[in-house]
């Protein structure tokens, strides 16, 4: 018995000092992320503060004074511009690599059960109209731009009122006129802050984008936003432009000038016709309709973005460059990812209408449950890219990823045409030996840096028809932690999945539920509402034998390439940081070598030589990265491929019905109502009224009419909401290129 008591004494005291060593390495952690966390707070505020502060009278002279203190030195007034505007937004990135790579994921929050509390990002304010879905930090966002441009023409406008009694005696109509030029002038400032900010959100890879778990999907609304609010100011900017140069009888001279002292006109206007060009493309009817066209015009944003700094000059184009230039370096890195051919690994079709593709890839390209690839086809372009939600968990397999697409257009049905006839060829070719194999390139995975859906305690998943691709990736997921005792909060899931005809319930057969028991940890309802059909077309409902076929072929290394923005976080940082040095370097060897032997000043010429400067250095240093991030990508795989080969892959891609013959699926989870939609204050009451007080996660992925119905009930349900009821948290997993 003393030496029972001896021994648990003994473990009793490792475990006390294990716990201790514990907490004294957490609280120098918790110190670091503290402090890199409130650096990149006070450079964020200090930045957007800036810019509401320049257009004031304070601004105005803090600006000169700060260009005066640095004139004369190495990198000039660009310099001097460059590390006012676009210096913060960079420092930023920096020291998000550290912060992502040391303090990027926390477990703990995943098994943790908190008290239920409102989060601005998740609240919905605007449920209805133009802009959709808005929440409360974005609506706060929204406001903060609108009052940043009037309170900017303001303060703009009594300056130059202020200015008129420089000019002599005026006429009434001189000094209309005048005012009328100096407000074409300040629109044009306004929208070099705006542009500051108008490329963060499209870096789909971006560090930016990773530190702040703001996905590209989530962003892209913001870039469209952005773009309409632009191109009105821009469109204001030449209007008034127009104008005066009609009331002096000098458009045709003005027009055509190219200034070496001051904006090029010619540039300008060039500019402003490709911003056109993109801007009629992104609207509604013709995106929808013509996605082609809106895909190839977009990529006019190089000329664009080459005449305006023709037309603005170095100094001006500085003060958006910092924007530009992280751009620049995701762009680069998708255009190097993309150039990997991937094989195809199998391919299968669903008699609903659906494909499903699956991906080989790396043991180390991580990606979360609600991730997504930009995918193209080469057996049927070589130039369509499209996005697509992956339909897989992460821990499904680590060589493989899968993705369900809707045939809903003329490239998904090409797709399909395209699967279903090798499929009746191969058909009698056993595996792994099928010889076709179906050629693709993808860009990605993107999405959040953390699966934050394993936050809530309850979730409410809310798919319209192909919608529920990503929420089958997050239930596979949260079954393959518990089933691997691994972090998971949810413990309730409410799958709400309206579809149009009973053949589309074949997909929840592609998740296998195994033959564990979950009920004790883990309560899944599915309810399923099929639209265009009054009653059950099949006898014994057995939907998952729907008829379906499958090409198989074996990769022969052609997996995904690790070299995306999302992908290892030392690689992606030590790209962003190298590509910094060598903008920097550029420009400084540039003054040194040719600007200042050479005394070059013209504006048009020297806005050039910046984007020259940006574009080799990311050509140049960040090449150079990614070569090295390339080699040690072929070394890594190498290694993988000799230790597993493809076992993994093909055999996780048996037929379907060898996993409805024998395993367990979600199907029989399922319960579906015929003729009927879903009644969403019936089905969040009833949630509301049986839940404790909880974090509940909502997630929409379906159309826009289908997110309003979901956001306006969570807002309902918030608002009318009780002392000890759930907070229902809204998520959106749906946009539009």
């Amino acid at each position: 018995m003393a030496v029972e008591d001896l021994h648990s004494a003994l473990i009793s005291n490792g475990n006390g000092v294990h716990a201790k060593q514990s907490e004294q390495k957490s609280f120098p952690a918790s110190v670091a992320k503290w402090v890199l966390k409130s650096a990149m707070w006070v450079i964020f505020v200090a930045w957007i503060l800036l810019f509401f502060v320049v257009p004031t009278d304070f601004g105005s002279s803090f600006y000169d004074d700060w260009v005066a203190a640095t004139d004369g030195t190495l990198f000039g007034e660009t310099g001097s511009v460059l590390l006012l505007y676009s210096a913060p937004i960079i420092a930023i990135a920096f020291l998000a690599v550290p912060y992502i790579i040391f303090f990027g994921e926390d477990e703990e929050e995943y098994q943790e059960k908190r008290k239920a509390k409102f989060s601005l990002w998740t609240f919905p304010v605007l449920v209805d109209g133009p802009l959709g879905v808005v929440s409360a930090a974005e609506m706060i966002g929204i406001i903060l731009f609108i009052v940043f441009v009037l309170s900017a023409l303001y303060f703009y406008t009594v300056a130059n009122y202020g200015m008129l009694g420089d000019y002599g005696d005026l006429t009434e109509g001189e000094k209309k006129t005048f005012m009328l030029q100096m407000s074409a002038y300040c629109f044009g400032l306004i929208v070099l802050s705006c542009l500051a900010f108008l490329f963060l959100p499209i870096a789909r890879g971006s560090i930016l984008l990773r530190l702040i778990d703001i996905p590209f999907e989530h962003a892209t609304r913001y870039h469209v936003w952005l773009g309409n609010l632009i191109f009105f100011l821009v469109t204001m900017h030449g209007l008034c432009y127009m104008i005066v140069w009609m009331i002096r009888g000098i458009i045709p001279s003005e027009v055509v000038e190219w200034k070496s002292d001051g904006g090029a006109n010619l540039a300008g206007i060039i500019c402003y016709g490709f911003f056109v060009l993109i801007w009629v493309t992104t609207l509604p009817p013709v995106r929808k309709r013509y996605f082609e066209l809106f895909f190839y015009t977009h990529q006019l944003y190089v000329f664009f973005v080459i005449f305006l700094a023709l037309h603005i000059g170095g100094v001006n184009f500085s003060k958006a460059a910092g924007g530009i230039f992280l751009f620049m370096l995701d762009r680069f890195l998708r255009f190097c990812q993309s150039r990997r051919t991937v094989n195809i690994v199998s391919a299968t079709c669903f008699s609903c209408g659906t494909v499903k593709l699956v991906l080989p890839k790396p043991a180390n390209l991580h990606y979360n449950a609600l991730g997504f690839i930009f995918l193209q086809v080469k057996n049927i372009s070589l130039l369509q890219w499209h996005p697509f939600s992956v339909s897989s968990s992460p821990l499904d397999g680590k060589y493989h990823l899968e993705v369900l697409i809707k045939t809903v257009g003329e490239w998904t049905t090409k797709l399909r045409e395209t699967v279903s006839k090798n499929s009746a060829e191969d058909s009698n070719i056993q595996l792994p030996h099928a010889p076709y194999q179906i050629m693709a390139s993808v860009e990605g995975p993107y999405g959040h840096e953390s699966p934050y859906y394993l936050r809530y305690e309850k979730l409410v998943l809310v798919a319209g028809g192909s919608g529920i691709s990503p929420f089958l990736a997050i239930l596979s997921d949260i079954l393959h932690r518990i089933k691997t005792n691994k972090p998971c909060l949810p413990q309730h899931v409410v799958l709400v999945w309206a579809i149009k005809t009973s053949n589309d319930l074949s997909l929840l057969s592609t998740v296998n539920m195994g033959s564990v028991d979950f009920s004790d940890r883990l309560n899944i309802e599915i309810q399923a509402y099929v639209t265009r059909e009054s009653e059950c077309p099949v006898e014994d409902g057995r939907f998952y034998n729907a008829p379906i076929s499958s090409v198989f072929s074996v990769s022969k290394g052609g997996t995904m390439s690790i070299l995306t923005g999302t992908g290892n976080k030392i690689w992606a940082g030590t790209y962003v940081i190298a590509s910094t040095v060598g903008f920097v370097f550029a420009l400084g060897l540039l003054d040194i070598l040719y600007i200042d032997p050479y005394s070059i000043d013209a504006w048009w010429y020297l806005g050039l030589l910046d984007v020259i400067c940006m574009v080799a250095s990311v050509l140049i240093f960040g090449g150079l990265t990614i070569g090295l991030w390339h080699l040690w990508e072929r070394k890594t795989t190498s290694q993988e491929s000799a230790e597993n080969g493809n076992n993994e892959i093909v055999q996780s891609n048996g037929t379907l019905t060898d996993k409805n013959e024998y395993q367990k699926t979600l199907i029989s989870e399922a319960t579906v109502q015929y003729g009927r939609r879903p009644n969403f204050s019936e089905i969040f009451g009833s949630l509301a009224e049986y839940s404790a007080e909880v974090d509940v996660g909502v997630f929409v992925c379906g159309p826009s009419t289908l997110q309003s119905s979901v956001a306006k009930e969570c807002r309902s349900q918030n608002l009318g909401r009780k002392g000890n009821s759930p907070i229902f948290h809204y998520n959106s997993h749906s946009f539009d290129l």
